[in-house]
């Protein structure tokens, strides 16, 4: 109960002192919103040529960038520290991490905040409800409580991602993390349906990192469309691997952590 009344705290901290300079968070938090009408438009221009793709058509592909907006939103203002952790490792800052009686791993993910998460979340709850609004959808008690599961995992399954490559840092020099950035580029491509990628993408989405799941494969389940539907109901396993295997590897990489130095 102790750590999950501080990490609020943490994080409140960084949020008052980013509300100190208004226009920047203002700015950005236009800048996210016009970026996801971006992608409204431009997925508008594309169905309006190719009204159905695979059998995904236009509003369900807005439920899965939603899907995709809103745990990248969930992952950026509640654990946004985490992508300070190679300039943290590269600098010796854990040391302080280190002699606190709280865990190492959210200390470092309350670090930082994103305030372009909280533009993130709410556009992408929009998409995701817009696009529920349009699909056919006989809605039971059974039905809510499945979305609510899959999206949460989903968010699970992302935030597990950013930690696990973030965290391979531990065994790279540089005190950027070019590695975690490079996978979160390839996580873009889970906004399109699995369906149209070729086998040895879908091997890397699905499989290796799984991103699929965070989009794919829960909106399948939940909208009964293609034959992937079924495997979405895997997606709280998923996010329980990830979050594990995402916990292992920060655990194995402390233990290399050497400090700075004098």
């Amino acid at each position: 109960m102790r750590t999950i009344r501080l990490y609020p705290r943490l994080l409140g901290a960084h949020f008052r002192s980013l509300l100190e300079y208004e226009a920047d968070f203002l700015i950005l938090a236009a800048a996210t919103v016009l970026m996801q009408v971006v992608n409204i438009v431009f997925l508008s221009a594309l169905f309006a040529k190719v009204p159905v793709i695979n059998g995904w058509t236009f509003w369900s592909v807005v439920t899965m960038f939603g899907a995709v907006a809103l745990a990248e939103g969930v992952g950026s203002l509640f654990f946004d520290g985490m992508w300070n952790l190679a300039w943290q490792i590269n600098r010796g800052e854990l040391d302080y991490y280190l002699v606190r009686p709280y865990p190492v791993v959210l200390q470092s993910s309350s670090a930082a905040i994103g305030i372009n998460g909280l533009s993130n979340i709410v556009t992408g709850g929009l998409m995701i409800g817009a696009g529920l609004a349009h699909s056919a959808i006989d809605w039971t008690p059974w039905r809510v409580a499945l979305g609510v599961l899959l999206l949460i995992s989903s968010v699970v399954i992302k935030v597990s991602i950013n930690l696990g490559t973030n965290a391979a840092c531990f065994w790279l020099s540089s005190p950027s993390p070019m590695f975690a950035f490079a996978m979160h580029q390839v996580g873009d491509l889970a906004r399109f349906p699995l369906s149209i990628y070729p086998i040895a993408l879908k091997a890397v989405l699905g499989v290796v990192l799984p991103f699929a799941f965070i989009s794919f494969f829960p909106i399948a389940s939940l909208l009964e469309t293609g034959t992937s539907r079924w495997v979405g109901l895997l997606t709280p396993v998923i996010a329980a691997y990830c979050a594990g295997l995402a916990a292992f590897i920060f655990r194995r990489g402390l233990r290399r952590y050497e400090s700075a130095g004098n």
